[in-house]
């Protein structure tokens, strides 16, 4: 990872307050999401103390090697080393962040991944500025708000990789109210009804041998209800990190909701190797449940091998879990480093054992999204419909998706692409 852009000339800290600011930075971090403790500190100011910090690269990666465990936090790390120990301004930096600027005032700009986390959680340990005086001839300016959009209809259209740490709890308390209706499937087996579609010759004739042979009144049937079962894969490699955690909450969520409809939930992730997680999401308690699925999945935030997981899914579970009329929910984004004919083999067995083959995909953030990767060109000829996965309102989407047969999302327009 190359060394963060070089700021405006900023002087580190003297050696006599330098083991407060590493605390101090310590702080930021375990704010922003980062697993910190006491510990971790007390490396970090004997490693800075060995080393030295007359060189500011040596400095960035002796903290970073103190504090960063996964590969994910090193955006954050980055983003927090720069706003503390390098930037002068940073409070007026995180400002202009976190509050939302004025249309044709200045220039606005969209936070990069981690950036938006990183100022808050450095704002919170930072003094606020001392309030103006007022003079008798200032002029106060006041705005009706009255028409603007709440702060949870611009939660439901945020990214989940750009949301801070407040905003990711709020996000998994909506989530937690969210339902996936589903609508119920003819059966092949009938029931009597008193004004059914179906004639029922066998108890017409039965029904008139009790009044000598006279036919009164035609019986009717019509087809019983059954409900589809749901199966989920879900993708926790480290390119899906933030998405597939929301995915799991919303999973969690699905199958501990009443009266959903769903016959069956059953939920598997993958990223290097299969795992079901299914009976974890039995767990009333959320943090319980995701929390034994992490113990059980090895293969967290690593790499990704859709096509040998898909292997494994249709040879060990697929006979399982998929009778019924299952629907089949796929949470990834496509980025396969397998063989490319092995994964287009596996998605047309999956394709063809299940009902409906719904793809979610947080890739379609992007607007300017098309189907290059070889993995993502491979597996879209083989889903009926092809959506996002990135906001909470792509995630309400779903249930159209699920329970509409024509709806094929934005797999229609990613063919024509493919084929021009």
């Amino acid at each position: 990872m190359p060394v963060p852009q070089p700021l405006p000339a900023a002087t580190l800290p003297d050696a006599g307050r330098l083991p407060d600011n590493i605390t101090h930075f310590a702080r930021a971090l375990r704010r922003a999401g980062l697993r910190i403790g006491p510990g971790r500190v007390v490396d970090a100011i004997r490693a800075v103390e060995a080393i030295g910090f007359t060189d500011r690269a040596d400095f960035y990666w002796t903290l970073q090697a103190c504090f960063v465990s996964r590969p994910e936090e090193r955006a954050v790390f980055a983003q927090c080393f720069r706003l503390f120990w390098r930037d002068p301004q940073f409070l007026e930096h995180m400002m202009s962040l976190l509050l939302p600027a004025i249309s044709g005032v200045q220039d606005e700009r969209r936070a990069a991944s981690a950036e938006k986390r990183a100022a808050q959680a450095l704002l919170d340990l930072a003094e606020p500025p001392p309030p103006l005086p007022e003079t008798p001839g200032d002029t106060r300016i006041e705005a009706d708000a009255t028409a603007t959009a709440s702060a949870t209809e611009r939660l439901k259209t945020l990214d989940f990789e750009q949301m801070s740490v407040a905003e990711m709890a709020k996000a998994r308390r909506m989530i937690a109210r969210l339902s996936l209706p589903v609508r119920p499937l003819a059966s092949r087996r009938t029931r009597a009804a008193t004004a059914g579609a179906l004639a029922d010759w066998r108890g017409t004739m039965r029904a008139s041998l009790r009044h000598g042979g006279d036919l009164s009144q035609l019986a009717h049937r019509q087809r019983r209800e059954r409900w589809p079962g749901l199966v989920v894969l879900c993708d926790i490699s480290g390119s899906m990190a933030h998405y597939s955690r929301m995915a799991l909450h919303f999973l969690h969520a699905v199958a501990n909701q009443k009266g959903a409809g769903w016959a069956r939930l059953h939920g598997f992730t993958f990223g290097t190797r299969l795992t079901n997680i299914t009976r974890h999401l039995a767990n009333r308690d959320v943090d319980a449940a995701l929390a034994a699925a992490g113990a059980q999945a090895q293969d967290w935030q690593g790499g990704t091998r859709i096509g040998d997981c898909l292997h494994q899914f249709n040879r060990d579970w697929s006979r399982r879990v998929m009778g019924h009329g299952a629907v089949v929910l796929l949470i990834t984004d496509g980025l396969d480093r397998s063989s490319t004919s092995d994964l287009g083999r596996e998605m047309e067995r999956l394709h063809l054992s299940s009902r409906r083959l719904v793809w979610i995909n947080p890739l379609l953030r992007w607007d300017g999204f098309a189907p290059r990767a070889r993995g993502i060109a491979t597996m879209l000829p083989h889903v009926d419909c092809f959506r996002a996965g990135h906001t909470i309102a792509s995630l309400e989407a779903l249930g159209q998706a699920l329970s509409t047969a024509a709806d094929a999302g934005d797999k229609p327009r990613l063919m024509r692409l493919m084929s021009l």
